[in-house]
């Protein structure tokens, strides 16, 4: 899964040190996986049923699998009707139990491990040792975030909706991915399926659905703006790191007439393909990737307080 290590004005622990949680995370990861697999695998061990293969490629060719995995995951209903303080001290051992009593096959496993991991995700995106953020509860359900830490490889970096720093001034961006070979500055311009945008150089845009015709901000406008925010700060510290842009409709199509000969226009039409170029791509986490995502960190905005009720023991996983 892609790591999160800016959400929004969120403090997250990759400020403290990127190089370190960044690892840390990959073998926590692991460590997790291996260990609640085993525990699923004992309690079935008296199940003659056959298991298939196993491999990940479920998530992208099934993600129905998700939505029929949904009406029996606890987490959502009880985090619909509980307060921050009742979030945030979600039992995770409690959550284990759970994945591993609920589980009838390897699939399901992986869908309530992902889902448990994303919360460890928000947590470390929202904290340090010392200090806290207090999350919006609409990330949770966020499906938008979900799909770049759940659909990435480990060794992406996302900064989702990041709060700038431009001559003092506070500017929240989209998303940026920081791949191993290159950064994306993405943006959405998706609405109903099957829908299909007029892209121009105007400052709106057209979508035109099976009902109507409605006008949508050009999001290119952001696009080059998060862009050039993100190269002057690669220029500021002499790092020399590609740049791509990507406006994203994953349900519908975009036509561009070519208005926009920098900016990648991913839809329907080649999402598959861009989709799997990105997550095949499988070399490690890179110094100058991590270079980079540390001085774009050094310039976001955090908004946080004094931790009341930390653990350190977190801190030696």
């Amino acid at each position: 899964m892609g790591q999160l290590i800016k959400l929004q004005d969120y403090i997250s622990r990759y400020e403290t040190d990127v190089y370190r949680y960044t690892s840390e995370f990959i073998r926590l990861k692991k460590k997790q996986w291996e260990q609640t697999k085993e525990q699923w695998e004992n309690n079935r061990r008296n199940n003659d049923a056959p298991q298939p293969d196993e491999t990940w490629e479920w998530l992208i060719e099934k993600p129905s699998l998700l939505e029929r995995v949904k009406k029996w995951f606890c987490r959502s209903s009880v985090l619909e009707e509980a307060t921050e303080s009742q979030v945030n001290d979600w039992n995770e051992e409690e959550s284990l139990s759970t994945m591993i009593a609920e589980a009838k096959n390897i699939d399901e496993l992986k869908i309530l491990f992902l889902e448990n991991m994303f919360e460890l995700q928000l947590k470390w995106a929202s904290s340090t040792i010392w200090y806290e953020s207090k999350v919006n509860k609409k990330f949770y359900y966020e499906e938008r975030l979900k799909y770049f830490l759940q659909r990435f490889p480990d060794t992406y970096l996302c900064l989702y909706k990041p709060v700038f720093l431009v001559k003092s001034a506070p500017v929240e961006l989209d998303v940026i991915l920081l791949s191993p070979t290159t950064t994306w500055c993405i943006t959405f311009a998706e609405g109903e399926k099957d829908n299909i945008i007029i892209a121009s150089s105007d400052r709106f845009w057209t979508e035109i659905t099976k009902r109507e015709e409605k006008k949508k901000i050009n999001p290119v406008i952001a696009l080059q703006r998060m862009e050039k925010i993100v190269a002057d700060i690669y220029k500021q510290y002499h790092i020399d790191f590609p740049i791509k842009k990507a406006v994203v409709n994953r349900y519908g199509y975009i036509d561009d007439h070519r208005t926009f000969s920098n900016v990648q226009f991913i839809d329907k039409r080649n999402y598959e393909r861009w989709f799997s170029s990105l997550r095949e791509l499988t070399i490690p986490l890179k110094h100058v990737q991590l270079k980079a995502a540390s001085f774009l960190l050094r310039h976001c905005y955090s908004h946080y307080d004094i931790r009341t009720n930390w653990n350190t023991d977190e801190e030696k996983v």
